[in-house]
Parts: structure tokens; C-alpha cells; sequence
């Protein structure tokens, strides 16, 4: 089985040798090692040293010299904007306040479809959307890439830890188990 172990961002690499496409949800694109099925149907085995975000665009360099390039997946996601610069501002404020992963533009912020959000954000004056697009979050304050939809930042192991976000909006984090996610927001 061929194998990738290096992945180059996108604008670095060698598109004219490009073999196939992988298109991968947002979910799907932090790995580390898994076994992928290319469009074509070609089969390989990402094998990196480390768990990466594979990027919109990204190539995928394999072992014989070509390459896999990544294509984000199109998702079911909420546009959301403002009507002055101030209110954008104040509204990336909230949704950064409550460690939401996070892909922002010059006029809209995309976020995954939470009505518990979704009605916070009308509350404060947003206009909201339903879209489909590719979702590419920003990486974290300090290089780390938002990974975990429910809370991106890291802790150790059983570090369980609460957050009290103000508005109403608090949720407790159990980290207990490496893959565990945030509890339901209440």
C-alpha cells in the first residue's frame, strides 16, 4: 500500500503532480495515521509523525513522488455576519469566548449550525445564514489547530474543568479519555 508521510501546505508543492483528490470533511482532516480512499479509488496510508490538520489544499506527498491533494468537504455550516464593523468585531468576541472552532472572512464568520448559538447571536443583532461551503476554521492563539468542534484548546488527562462563559452559557469539559469531547452546552 502506498504510503504519505509528509504533508505540504497548500501554494508549496508540485500540483502538476498531482495523482488524486482526497475530499474530507472538517473532522476527517486531523490525523495522523489512517488509510484513505482517493477519489479514483486509489488507496493509501497517511503515516505522519504527528496528528496534523490537513489543510484545503494541502498535498499529500507519497512515496513514489506524486501527490494526493486535499479538498475540504462542503459542509452544512452558519453564515454569519453584521452590519457594522463593530458588531462584526463584537460578534467574533462572543463566538471566540465560547471556544467555538471558527472560519472568518472579511464580512461572515463561518460556525457549525448550534440554534443554542445561532439564537445568541440574533439576540445580539447578527444576521444569520444555512450554507453549504468548505470549512476552515482558524487555528488556535498559538499555532494549534482547532481539532475538536467542542473545545479546541488542549489539557492533560483527566484535567475535567468547567467554563463559565457568561450570558447564561457554561458547559464542564471531561478530558479524561484522549478522544473525549465536551459535554452538551446546557
Amino acid at each position: 500500500m502506498l504510503r504519505a508521510t509528509k504533508v505540504h501546505p497548500r501554494g508549496t508543492w508540485d500540483e502538476s503532480r498531482v495523482v488524486d483528490r482526497v475530499v474530507l470533511e472538517f473532522e476527517d482532516r486531523f490525523r495522523r495515521r489512517v488509510r484513505l480512499r482517493a477519489e479514483s479509488g486509489l488507496l493509501f496510508l497517511l503515516d505522519l509523525p504527528t496528528a496534523t490538520v490537513l489543510g484545503d489544499g494541502d498535498g499529500l506527498a507519497l512515496a513514489d513522488g506524486g501527490f494526493v491533494r486535499v479538498v475540504a468537504k462542503p459542509e452544512r455550516l452558519v453564515a454569519v455576519g453584521a452590519a457594522t464593523p463593530g458588531a462584526f468585531a463584537r460578534l467574533a468576541w462572543h463566538i471566540g469566548n465560547r471556544h467555538l472552532p471558527a472560519d472568518i472572512g472579511h464580512d461572515r464568520i463561518l460556525i457549525r449550525d448550534d440554534h443554542v448559538i445561532v439564537d445568541m447571536l440574533r439576540g445580539l443583532g447578527a444576521t444569520v445564514e444555512a450554507v453549504e461551503a468548505p470549512f476552515n476554521p482558524e487555528g488556535g492563539a498559538y499555532g494549534q489547530h482547532n481539532h475538536d468542534p467542542a473545545h479546541p484548546h488542549a489539557h492533560g488527562p483527566g484535567q475535567d474543568h468547567g467554563h463559565d462563559h457568561g450570558h447564561g452559557h457554561d458547559h464542564d469539559h471531561d478530558h479524561s479519555h484522549p478522544h473525549a469531547h465536551a459535554a452538551p452546552h446546557r
